[in-house]
């Protein structure tokens, strides 16, 4: 009987102790500080302040700055454009919480297309320097982010073997499609014209040649 209640004893004093244990980590768990949300910092022209978003609050354009700079779908090249070439210079540093990773230079206006550039410099590492041809969708992915950029080009997803592809935004209004096929429409038209003015009087000035010789 005695055992009995000691090992009941020890039963209920280790449970007790478990339990404690239990309530201990799961307080200590909520005390601790929760990890800050992954995220870009954006700076650069017509920028007042660094343009800061978060995966918490802005999920989708994070993904879609990140993309950006994403080296390993981008195609690297030898050499980047001159200087007076570039236009506007917009910095994107990439943070994994509070902590910088990485740090690109994008030019979304650049004569010949955007491009990408990645110092040697970087926030956690030393790495070589490269300048890499961006993506179309560049400078509308900047602007939606909230980057001041003029909405110039759509960038449609799609077409022969996917990716994106560029269309004017003037080749997007329909009156000016209209108009373009009714002048394209006239020009055919006055061509047809002159030439049936050219076979009829050919076939006049044959005609007036036959008659002649008949008499």
């Amino acid at each position: 009987m005695v055992r009995r209640m000691r090992r009941l004893t020890g039963a209920t004093v280790g449970a007790v102790a478990a339990l404690l244990l239990s309530l201990a980590s799961a307080e200590a768990a909520e005390a601790a500080p929760k990890t800050p949300p992954a995220g870009v910092d954006i700076t650069g022209h017509g920028l007042a302040e660094p343009l800061r978003l978060r995966a918490d609050t802005h999920p989708a354009h994070v993904v879609a700055v990140i993309e950006q700079v994403n080296h390993k779908g981008l195609v690297r090249q030898s050499g980047g454009p001159k200087k007076a070439d570039l236009g506007p210079k917009y910095t994107v540093l990439v943070l994994a919480g509070d902590a910088p990773k990485q740090t690109y230079d994008l030019y979304p206006k650049a004569v010949g297309g955007p491009r990408v550039y990645r110092p040697a410099k970087q926030p956690d590492r030393k790495v070589s320097a490269a300048w890499y041809l961006g993506r179309v969708s560049m400078s509308e992915t900047l602007r939606t982010a909230g980057v001041p950029l003029e909405r110039t080009y759509e960038a449609v997803s799609g077409g022969v073997g996917g990716g994106e592809r560029i269309i004017p935004e003037e080749a997007l209004n329909p009156a000016q499609d209209i108009n373009e096929a009714f002048s394209e429409l006239r020009r055919l038209l006055l061509l047809n014209v002159a030439v049936v003015l050219v076979i009829t009087l050919g076939l006049a000035g044959i005609a007036l040649l036959i008659r002649r010789r008949t008499h």
